[in-house]
């Protein structure tokens, strides 16, 4: 028997066996597909990583203790999972992107810059911002790498002694005694605890809890820029988050894989409905062409010669918050899920977190926000 069941090994469940398995609990890890995948949400090379939060000032304790963690993952592992370039969060200053950064930065003592339009300019002059726009600076923003976080994680949980099971997914689960059972078409695991980590398999494993979820297809772009990639070099140029007078934001990256690897950019929360069995991996000439264009206008450099492009699935909530805690109707079961497209910077505190659950039934970090609870009785606007 085991003490712990892990269902779903991609970023958060993947810290999840980590951290349990570094406290001594036999943990059974369930992966569907291959210890490494791009059919999830825990791929494409790079995601933003962040403390100047606009999304809630709630978040930046989280934050600070994923940085702590993100460097001891990669000095315990040797692996390159986070590097700090700075950031820049650009907009209107009464934009959410830069007035929500504003506030957590200020609510929480976070060391940042305020830019305007003219010094955005020569400081960083890749960017070509409208007069009206401002910029916050961030020097400890940067990015963290999904595949080298997730390979680290299960590489160390292993070594602690997690039982980790690729091309085994679970079926279902179900109550016994005080813990569970979990099925999956190779066998039945009887554990005192589940947790449940299953991305954009959300709404049909934990549709017993009526969450209402949105998987949405979202690409990742790669260009080369005109003239090379020696200003997007990641010592010249940082990550940013670019909101228009319309509230629609792009995010991008410097040139992170070599001279010919390209800068990658792509819209946030700019997708369409999805689900991980149907999900279109093509990448479409009118998608790049829109991307091309839209981003063209910020980083005239940029667009140059199309690359590649790579598709992903954020699994959305509609307050945009995390679904983080305790099952409602049954306590021997923890979920994680709805990360909303900004949860991979949370991956080894998300773990610390799922394993406080699991083993105490609750976390000393803030995570009431968080509480599956909060859609009881909601309905879908019509």
């Amino acid at each position: 028997m085991f003490d712990v069941v892990v269902a779903g090994l991609g970023g958060m469940g993947s810290a999840a066996a980590l951290h349990l398995a570094s406290r001594g609990v036999r943990v059974l890890g369930l992966e569907r597909y291959g210890a490494a995948h791009a059919r999830g949400s825990s791929h494409g090379g790079s995601r933003i990583t962040r403390q100047s939060y606009f999304e809630g000032a709630a978040y930046v304790p989280l934050l600070l203790r994923a940085y702590e963690l993100f460097d001891r993952l990669a000095a315990d592992s040797g692996r390159d999972v986070i590097t700090l370039t700075g950031g820049l969060m650009i907009g209107r200053p009464e934009s959410r992107t830069v007035s929500g950064s504003r506030a957590s930065a200020e609510r929480w003592g976070l060391a940042h810059e305020m830019l305007d339009a003219a010094q955005l300019r020569r400081r960083f002059p890749m960017f070509a911002p409208r007069p009206d726009e401002v910029a916050l600076f961030e020097a400890r923003a940067g990015f963290v790498r999904p595949e080298a976080t997730v390979a680290a994680n299960l590489e160390l949980a292993a070594r602690a002694g997690a039982d980790l099971r690729f091309h085994e997914p679970m079926t279902r689960w179900e109550r016994s005694g005080d813990g569970v059972r979990v099925v999956t078409a190779k066998g039945s695991y009887p554990a005192g605890h589940l947790v449940l980590t299953p991305g954009p398999w959300a709404p049909d494993l934990l549709a017993d809890l009526n969450l209402p979820l949105t998987v949405e297809r979202q690409v990742q772009f790669w260009f080369q820029p005109r003239g090379g990639t020696a200003p997007f070099h990641p010592d010249r140029h940082p990550i940013y988050v670019w909101e228009d007078p319309a509230g629609r934001q792009i995010y991008g990256f410097p040139a992170i894989d070599g001279p010919d690897g390209g800068a990658k950019v792509a819209f946030f929360r700019r997708g369409g409905p999805a689900t991980p069995d149907t999900l279109d991996t093509a990448v479409h000439e009118d998608e790049v062409a829109e991307m091309a264009a839209y981003c063209g206008a910020r980083l005239p450099d940029l667009p140059g010669a199309f690359r590649r492009g790579e598709p992903c699935m954020y699994t959305t909530t509609p307050d945009e918050h995390f679904v983080i805690g305790p099952h409602p109707e049954h306590p021997a079961v923890s979920v994680a899920c709805g990360f909303s497209g900004h949860g991979f910077k949370f991956v080894p505190v998300v773990g610390e977190i799922l394993a406080d659950l699991a083993i105490e039934g609750a976390s000393v970090h803030p995570i009431g926000l968080f509480d599956p609870r909060r859609f009881a009785g909601w309905r879908r606007p019509i």
